[in-house]
Parts: C-alpha cells; sequence; structure tokens
C-alpha cells in the first residue's frame, strides 16, 4: 500500500483473543518517520510484473504446513487456511522465483535450503510465505477491510476518489489494479457492501495473485531484496514491530526449508518422544 499504514485493528484484536500477537501492515505502537513514508511508497508507474505463463492444472503441488495463527483458529472452530489458496499461489510463481540465485540468497534466512530444493519445495516455500503475510497483515480474513482517516496515514485512491482501503487476504487497495495489473474492478464493486466476499478485491485468488505481482515487482523488476524498507508491506521491513511479527508467523516453514539435523540430536529427540519417561530416569539414575 503507498505511504505508511496502519494497523488493521479488527485483526489485531483477534489475535490478541487468539493469544498471537500480531498486527496489519503497520506495527502499533511505532511512528513513521517521513524516511520510512517515502520508502513505503512507490513509484507511480512501476515495472509490470509478470507471473508463470500457462499454469499447468496437474503440476505437482505440496500444501503447505499450517501457521500458528492458523493452527489456533482451526482450533477454535474457525476458518483458517485454505489448502486451495496453496494452489492459486504455486501456480502463479514466476520462474524467476525458482531460478535466480539472488532470491535464493533472499530467502535463505526464512528457509535455508531454498537454494538446494526442489522446484515443487520452492513453491511450497512460497505458498507458506503468503500465508504468514495474510496472518499478518489480516489474520487470515479473506473479507478484512480496513480504512484509516488519520491524516498522518490515510492516502487518497485514485480509482475510487475516496481514502484508501486496505482489503482482503494481503491488505490491497483498488489503485494496485493500475500499479501493477491486478484483477480488481471498482465499477463492479462499487455499489457491493465492504466486507461482500463477492467484491473482486476481496476474492481470495484475485487478492494473492495481486500480492504476487507485487513481490515480483519488488524482486524481479526492481531488484530489491525481499526483506527491505522499500517493501510494500511493512511486514517485510526490518526493524519495525510488525516485521517481528511476521516472523512468528514463519514459525512453521516447510520441513524441506530446514537443515538436518545431526543424527544423533535427531535420534534422541525421537526417543525423548518415543519415550517421555527416559530423559527423567536417566537423570534420576545418574545417566548422562
Amino acid at each position: 500500500m503507498r505511504g505508511r499504514r496502519k494497523p488493521n485493528y479488527f485483526a489485531f484484536a483477534f489475535g490478541l483473543a487468539l493469544g498471537l500477537p500480531f498486527v496489519c501492515s503497520s506495527g502499533a505502537g511505532q511512528t513513521a518517520t517521513p524516511a520510512q513514508s517515502a520508502q513505503t511508497s512507490a513509484p507511480a508507474n512501476p515495472p509490470k510484473a509478470t507471473l508463470a505463463q500457462s499454469p499447468v492444472a496437474d503440476a505437482p503441488v505440496k500444501p503447505a504446513p499450517p501457521t500458528p495463527i492458523a493452527v489456533k483458529k482451526v482450533e477454535l472452530g474457525q476458518p483458517g487456511w485454505d489448502s486451495q489458496w496453496d494452489t492459486v499461489i504455486e501456480q502463479a510463481v514466476p520462474p524467476e522465483f525458482l531460478s535466480s540465485r539472488r532470491v535464493a540468497k533472499d530467502v535463505k534466512p526464512l528457509c535455508p535450503r531454498y537454494g538446494r530444493l526442489s522446484d515443487v519445495d520452492k513453491k511450497q516455500f512460497w505458498a507458506y510465505f503468503f500465508q504468514a503475510l495474510s496472518g499478518a497483515e489480516a489474520g487470515l480474513e479473506p473479507t478484512s477491510n480496513v480504512r484509516h482517516n488519520d491524516p498522518a496515514v490515510a492516502v487518497r485512491d485514485p480509482v475510487t476518489k475516496h481514502i484508501a482501503r486496505q482489503e482482503g487476504l494481503l491488505q490491497l487497495a483498488y489503485m494496485d489494479a493500475d500499479r501493477y495489473g491486478c484483477d480488481f474492478d471498482w465499477e463492479k464493486d462499487k455499489d457491493l457492501p465492504a466486507k461482500d466476499p463477492d467484491k473482486t478485491i476481496l476474492q481470495p485468488e484475485n487478492n494473492l495473485l495481486c500480492g504476487m505481482k507485487i513481490l515480483s515487482n519488488q524482486l524481479i523488476a526492481r531488484g530489491w531484496p525481499l526483506l527491505t524498507r522499500k517493501s510494500y508491506w511493512i511486514t517485510l521491513q526490518p526493524g519495525t514491530y510488525s516485521f517481528h511479527l511476521f516472523l512468528k508467523q514463519m514459525a512453521n516453514v516447510p520441513d524441506a526449508c530446514r537443515e538436518p539435523e545431526p543424527m544423533e540430536e535427531a535420534q534422541t529427540r525421537r526417543d525423548r518422544a518415543t519415550h517421555p519417561g527416559a530423559s527423567a530416569f536417566a537423570a534420576s539414575a545418574g545417566t548422562p
């Protein structure tokens, strides 16, 4: 979103109810500096990003593991992350995300083995990444819709002619349709209720594909890092409170991302899981 945005307080309150400290977009309790606001502002006409061309319907798809907030929501009997959204993301991953050494280097802090993964496993990582981003931005709520009236952060959307709302799984705006080629149609949506799931901007596939275009623009068209103060999302800006909360949602990355444990350590962990009393017995018996 252009300019610095305030948190989605509905999502923030929901996170507190779950016992999960996440915010949306901007990081609670922080004051934006002019430099930060300038960095979050994208140029008026960014280079258009392209997604994977002609997705193959039967291409292998590996469902991403659930993020911490997805786990909590399921435990509470609430909708979490739809595995169909993994398919949408994985089929849209740009080829450069799979082949670029620079992208692999950027991703390494989040997925240490990314450079050695198969394309299928790399796509699974991106499905998890967007789930974590959505968890931090909107609490995995497809109809999340927020408008801020604070003049310090409110931005006029040139498409709607109103103060911009941040909407959907990735908290996007109608102006992104012009800026990034996203499939949002204000003329169809303008008479619908704010949280109507039929709105083009709130439809998960449209929202997620737009997010992929924005990220492709950042990584490929502009050559910016994955985690940077120039990112569209403050949740991807290191040093912010929101970034810290995004990292919390990255706690359950796919196993393929993780470096293998030393054999003895892994065996010890399996033994303890299988025989939970073994450690206590060994300690009481003086066994090292």
